[in-house]
């Protein structure tokens, strides 16, 4: 029985969809004026792991997850960069699918632009403004006025009365009250503007996500997700506004992920302290660092340094060597194999416990490599289809063992547009190593030192090798190597 941690009822609550068998999610996605960082790597993942445990648990899943591609900061980085607004964003929508699909984020069902919705997002704001909810200012701004919608501040549990005197009004804003917020802005000289009845201009980004999300699944939908920093106060003022507009309520459980931290600080653009997805890729296969984002839970701080990574890293090698030269088998349902997949339901049932669905892992490949040492190859067979099914679910594991643990994952950076040669992460940087080929060469030379019993040779290859981070490992059908 799933239970899913509601940010609005600051409680767990058994999942029950709105439709049976049917869900509908909606994902706050990026605002495309950079490349991607770890931060919204982890709202991908993430959200991605969710919609494919729902759908393993037999869910007809629609997975909304929006582009916002007209912004302040968009049209300020256009502006510096002296290129089309149109021109920036195509190039980073291109870019962040890259990096998502790299990560084995499965590409969402819909996928709406804010460009693309100004329809729905222009006739939105008209029912607020027929509805008494919203008002157009001296400044031809149209603001909601937060004073008529009483839930205002549930989901963040901030008390009204305490925002108003955290508040300031600028000089040039003409709302009326310190917590009105802006929902379509007037055209300023050299902005990209649209028409609307209230003249000529763009929406503000809250109004955007009411707009979107209510157009692909309805009034009235299941899931609402997003980084923890958007719960205030983006997603407060999608569920004024779109409650206001709709009559309706609007979601019923709300997931938000925790920061990714360095330093014990957010990593985030604006201050400074963030690495790209692309500049990860570089030292790291991508399945890492999606590994390395699901070995803590959700809504935990994640805490982002090499040596996590590398741990990440050697936890994803002890699993592909355990799938190193077993033939996998069929899904069965033998004892053993049910008893797994039922501890592994378990954990992701408890608000998608990834951690402890790890654990499980962990526990099918310690069966799996003593089915391997005692050289019972059917056994092996069945609990490795085990391990590739569950791994599945998180989307991990469904690499070749013998190029992942020879690092021909990394082959997929090479791909991604915007990557230098070298990228460093921290203090360690990371070059072109040795080529599969030359490794080969390498240990076809050791193989004939050994066979002249040229003891001193074979050692020198060896070390050679293991100085470069190649990794052997001599076995009954011959020698194996990985990266390190």
């Amino acid at each position: 029985m799933l239970k899913i941690h509601n940010t609005l009822s600051k409680q767990k609550e058994i999942f029950t969809p709105r439709v049976p068998g049917k869900v509908g999610m909606y994902v706050c996605g990026m605002t495309v004026y950079d490349y991607c960082h770890v931060g919204h790597a982890r709202v991908m993942v993430v959200f991605d792991v969710v919609a494919r445990y729902l759908r393993a648990s037999g869910y007809d899943v629609t997975y909304v997850r929006n582009i916002t591609d007209i912004d302040d900061k968009i049209i300020k980085r256009a502006q510096e960069n002296g290129e089309a607004m149109g021109a920036l964003t195509e190039r980073f929508i291109e870019a962040m699918h890259e990096d998502s699909a790299a990560l084995g984020v499965l590409p969402p069902d819909q996928e709406p632009r804010a460009t693309a919705s100004m329809d729905a997002i222009i006739a939105m704001i008209q029912r607020l403004v027929e509805g008494g909810h919203a008002y157009t200012a001296t400044n031809g701004d149209v603001y909601y006025d937060v004073s008529g919608f009483d839930g205002y501040g549930a989901l963040s549990g901030k008390r009204v009365e305490d925002l108003r005197i955290g508040e300031r009004v600028a000089v040039d804003e003409a709302k009326d009250d310190p917590l009105d917020f802006v929902l379509w802005k007037a055209a300023k000289p050299g902005e990209p503007s649209w028409a609307s009845p209230w003249g000529a201009g763009r929406p503000g980004w809250h109004i955007e996500c009411s707009a979107m999300s209510t157009q692909c699944l309805g009034d009235h939908f299941d899931i609402h997700g997003g980084g923890m920093d958007l719960m205030f106060p983006h997603h407060e003022n999608e569920i004024a506004q779109s409650e206001a507009a709709t009559g309706c309520h609007f979601v019923n459980y709300w997931m938000h992920n925790g920061f990714v931290q360095i330093n014990e600080e957010k990593m985030s653009k604006s201050l400074g302290n963030f690495f790209t997805v692309r500049e990860v890729l570089k030292l790291y296969q991508p399945e890492v660092l999606r590994y390395f984002i699901l070995s803590s839970h959700y809504r935990s701080p994640l805490n982002y340094s090499e040596q996590n990574l590398d741990s990440a890293k050697a936890a994803l090698e002890r699993f592909y060597t355990a799938l190193r030269d077993v033939a996998v088998g069929p899904v069965t349902a033998d004892a053993d194999a049910s008893d797994y997949v039922t501890r592994f339901n378990v954990a992701m049932d408890d608000d998608f416990n990834t951690p402890e669905a790890l654990a499980v892992l962990f526990d099918v490949v310690r069966e799996l490599n003593r089915a391997k040492a005692e050289n019972k190859q059917d056994e092996a067979s069945r609990i490795s289809s085990t391990l590739k099914q569950l791994g599945a679910v998180l989307g991990l594991l469904q690499d070749d063992p013998d190029s992942f643990l020879k690092g021909r994952g990394r082959d997929v950076t090479v791909a991604l547009t915007g990557v230098s040669a070298t990228a460093s992460v921290g203090t360690v940087t990371a070059h072109v190593g040795m080529s599969n080929e030359n490794i080969d060469d390498l240990i076809a030379q050791r193989l004939a030192a050994r066979k002249a019993k040229n003891w001193a040779e074979s050692d020198r290859i060896r070390d050679e090798l293991k100085a470069q981070g190649i990794i052997l490992e001599d076995g009954p059908q011959g020698t194996t190597w990985r990266r390190s």
